[in-house]
């Protein structure tokens, strides 16, 4: 029995095993690469070729209207990096998926699993791959 100055805090008590159905992760990252490549990747261009345009200089003497566009512009360009690195970024947390799900996928590697196994895939991208669409419709 553990003493109780060496317990964890009380809200911690009923703590357990965290579980993944590692087939769904890999169904997932599958299926939203794929949604990204035929969903959203045709239609980003577009839309950044619109957003790159830049908007008529205001009549410098109407100041609100200045203030405005200034600020208008500060977001347009926010947005259109986010616009932009949305597909990046998807696919990076796709192939975490699929790395992790490829790496624990027997059921042994269950106990081996950790939560820095889980970071490392998410914030190394290096060694996370990105699977490809024709995996997804196998």
């Amino acid at each position: 029995m553990i003493p109780e100055e060496d317990r964890g805090p009380a809200w911690l008590s009923d703590y357990g095993a965290i579980e993944a159905d590692i087939q769904q992760m890999e169904d997932f990252a599958k299926a939203l690469t794929a949604e990204v490549a035929k969903g959203y990747d045709p239609h980003a261009n577009q839309v950044a070729q619109v957003m790159a345009e830049d908007l008529p200089t205001a009549f410098p003497r109407f100041t609100e209207m200045s203030a405005f566009m200034t600020q208008h512009n500060e977001v347009k360009n926010v947005t259109l990096a986010n616009t932009l690195n949305f597909s990046e970024g998807t696919n990076r947390f796709a192939g975490a998926a699929q790395q992790i799900s490829s790496e624990y996928k027997t059921s042994d590697a269950f106990a081996h699993a950790t939560v820095s196994d889980v970071k490392e895939a998410f914030d190394n991208p290096s060694s996370s791959t990105v699977p490809s669409e024709q995996e997804g419709n196998n």
